[in-house]
């Protein structure tokens, strides 16, 4: 994962059940944070900011990950949209044009 930038579209990953989906993704996230080489970045967009409040169990992997140096970011149209401003746990709001900064310097990994 070592110079790559997530970018978490969903609060789940896949299509299908929603259980399922959550649950995969905090399989994903409970792997990745007990790796050496860690992302960059965690860009979360659309439902992804769900990931970063306390409603989503994947809320905890996020914030180990930032424990360990990595930054997470959640969309701020997204965050407003979704009205869950005062519901982050971690991360910082960012926008648009960060992503594409990132973007343009590291490998992209798209989950949604």
């Amino acid at each position: 994962m070592k110079n790559k930038v997530i970018l978490l579209a969903s609060d789940q990953l896949g299509k299908g059940d929603k259980d399922l989906g959550e649950g995969v993704l905090e399989t994903f996230f409970t792997i990745l944070k007990q790796k050496e080489e860690l992302p960059v970045a965690v860009f979360c967009m659309n439902t992804g900011v769900f990931t970063l409040t306390e409603r989503s169990l994947v809320s905890l992997q996020l914030k180990e990950l930032e424990a360990k140096g990595v930054e997470l970011l959640a969309c701020k149209t997204c965050v407003d949209y979704y009205e869950v401003e005062n519901q982050l746990v971690a991360g910082k709001i960012s926008g648009m044009a960060q992503f594409i900064e990132l973007a343009s310097t590291y490998e992209v990994l798209t989950l949604s």
